[in-house]
């Protein structure tokens, strides 16, 4: 059995350098990919506000008959098989008037 003394390294210093710099450019890059994916949900919540949603929604006042129309217009233009519509919520306000969110995915624009 050999002593300890006479076993070798099996890694040379340029080699265990060369793995150490590998290491490093991966981890920067991997470092900068997160950076750049944080930025992206960054800027996406600058423009939507406190939401990821994809949804887009529109929400309107209108007297009850003028709402109906509107939104069977809203639902004909955007089925919902394509993209997911529907009327998200909707609440009786004064002298018969509905507020009303619909809302839709954007995925066919």
């Amino acid at each position: 059995m050999p002593d300890i003394d006479e076993r070798k390294a099996r890694y040379s210093v340029s080699d265990a350098s060369k793995a150490s710099r590998a290491v490093e450019r991966a981890r920067t890059s991997n470092k900068s990919w997160a950076e750049r994916r944080k930025e992206m949900r960054k800027n996406i919540l600058g423009r939507r506000g406190a939401s990821l949603s994809s949804w887009k929604r529109e929400t309107h006042v209108m007297p009850r008959e003028e709402a109906r129309t509107f939104a069977k217009s809203f639902l004909k233009k955007y089925p919902k098989a394509a993209y997911w519509s529907e009327v998200e919520s909707w609440r009786v306000l004064d002298n018969d008037v509905i507020e009303f969110t619909l809302r839709r995915l954007p995925s066919a624009d």
